[in-house]
């Protein structure tokens, strides 16, 4: 296998239920909690700019309303994506991208982003972050980010438009073809629900040359056993339970 240059521990969505996921506060907190490496969520808005959040619809996470990629970034920009967590994080912007990824450079941090596209929008999702990734982290002597998607076709996109960056196929289970499709992709990692992991998945993963993680994992006891079965990354909520350091 290639050198993998990602810590073991993952901060999921910044930091994970502590603080307004996908918002720069929640970044912020995992930072201060220890973590240097932190999954994030992206998808476009109607006019191409890549902005992160979860949900194609609003309502979860912010007080808009309705599918967040069929609106302009001039109103996404407006919303409150914060409130709904707490009144500490009242006001809080939903963030672009390219704003996380500015602030990860500057302070040295890594990344895994997942993309997360509005339906019927996977491969220009794909190419989009792709190209947005590259430009910015063109002359950073860090890791460039793991991009990852639940979609092959937003794979796809990011392989055509940037094939230098590293993917990852992420799996909820392991469904037909799935190595193969990871390996078409010319993937780094599969990045998969924890339960899926065994030690037979572990040495199908590292036997095609990639590496395997998992999501998202808030239990000691199921961290100990998949780092007994020598996983190679952990996406966790649990920013508060979990020392990077360990």
């Amino acid at each position: 296998m290639k050198a993998w240059p990602y810590p073991f521990w993952i901060a999921h969505r910044g930091a994970g239920k502590l603080a307004p996921e996908n918002t720069l506060a929640a970044f912020r907190l995992g930072a201060e909690h220890g973590y240097r490496m932190f999954e994030c969520d992206a998808k476009l808005s109607a006019d191409g700019i890549p902005f992160l959040l979860h949900d194609s619809t609003l309502e979860r996470t912010s007080n808009g309303r309705g599918i967040a990629g069929e609106q302009p970034w001039s109103a996404l920009a407006q919303l409150d994506a914060g409130a709904w967590h707490s009144r500490r994080y009242a006001g809080e912007p939903l963030p672009t991208l390219e704003a996380l990824i500015r602030f990860c450079l500057a302070n040295r941090y890594l990344l895994d982003i997942e993309i997360k596209p509005t339906p019927g929008a996977e491969r220009r999702t794909g190419e989009a972050v792709a190209r947005l990734v590259a430009r910015l982290w063109a002359h950073a002597d860090l890791p460039a980010p793991l991009l990852t998607s639940f979609a092959p076709e937003c794979l796809e996109g990011a392989l055509a438009a940037e094939p230098a960056l590293p993917r990852g196929l992420l799996l909820d289970t392991l469904r037909a073809g799935w190595l193969d499709t990871a390996r078409r992709l010319d993937c780094a990692a599969i990045v998969c629900n924890y339960a899926v992991w065994n030690a037979a998945t572990v040495h199908q993963v590292h036997a095609a040359g990639m590496r395997a993680l998992s999501y998202t994992v808030n239990d000691e006891s199921v961290a100990v056993w998949l780092a007994g079965l020598g996983t190679d990354g952990i996406v966790t909520d649990r920013v508060d339970r979990f020392s990077p350091a360990r």
